[in-house]
């Protein structure tokens, strides 16, 4: 075993003990490392330090239960860190379905917004009593899915589900109007 190898080892068993020492050991030690390799995953620098705070925050929640297949640390953070780019990319990709589109007009016809609204409404109007009250809940009223969840007597995995099969009913209804 090499020095490299030996001292990872021994960081793990440090970390494992919840020596807090070993941690910050291990940022020192990897983090220009991890920092690189997540530029390489994300593009935004708040990216790309939630990367790696993420990835040190696993290694020290996991670090009592981590099998070094190669007796290296190295490796197994990078996959962490992979990993953890991979969600946050699918966390952005789905957040970005929710932004405005940037080709909006800067302002429209207050008629033709007015329209819309209503069409809209009686969009929501015509959802079963059950997905109405979620979307008023949750959409309209701000609340959370936990929160809606609680009020209605639902899982939150069913009140998830109904937003989501209700924003699909919209955003296809909306589609359709457009074209």
């Amino acid at each position: 075993m090499d020095d490299d190898t030996q001292a990872d080892a021994t960081l793990t068993r440090r970390l494992a003990d919840g020596d807090r020492t070993a941690l910050a050991n291990a940022f020192d030690r990897f983090a220009p490392t991890l920092t690189r390799y997540a530029w390489a995953q994300a593009e935004r620098r708040q990216d790309v330090e939630e990367l790696v705070q993420d990835t040190f925050l696993t290694l020290w929640q996991k670090a009592a239960t981590i099998d070094l297949a190669t007796s290296a640390l190295l490796p197994w953070l990078l996959v962490v860190c992979r990993n953890h780019a991979r969600n946050q990319a699918r966390r952005l990709a789905k957040g970005a379905g929710d932004e405005l589109p940037e080709d909006l007009p800067a302002r429209a016809d207050a008629a033709e917004a007015r329209e819309r609204l209503r069409w809209v409404r009686d969009e929501i109007a015509a959802l079963a009593p059950v997905d109405r009250r979620i979307c008023e809940l949750c959409l309209l009223e701000g609340h959370s899915y936990a929160e809606a969840a609680e009020i209605l007597g639902l899982s939150v995995g069913a009140v998830t589900q109904r937003v989501s099969r209700s924003r699909a009913r919209l955003k296809k209804a909306v589609m359709h109007d457009e074209h």
